[in-house]
């Protein structure tokens, strides 16, 4: 896999959670962090994700906000 971003993070998939259009995927990383994505559900069914599966979190963001109260 060649991609242009390079925030890119193997995982396992510890949950899906589907809905009418999309779905939310936990993926669990190295050490116990989690990352949470929100596709669809097309895009579930086409990379087979369910529990179990290893997978990659790719994050691709021109900016991050950082807030504090």
């Amino acid at each position: 896999m060649k991609i242009s971003a390079r925030n890119v993070l193997k995982g396992k998939v510890v949950k899906v959670t589907k809905g009418a259009v999309n779905s939310e995927i936990v993926l669990e990383l190295q050490g116990g962090a989690q990352i949470v994505s929100v596709i669809t559900n097309t895009s579930v069914e086409s990379l087979g994700l369910k529990a179990g599966v290893d997978a990659y979190a790719v994050v691709k963001a021109s900016n991050v906000m950082v807030a504090v109260d």
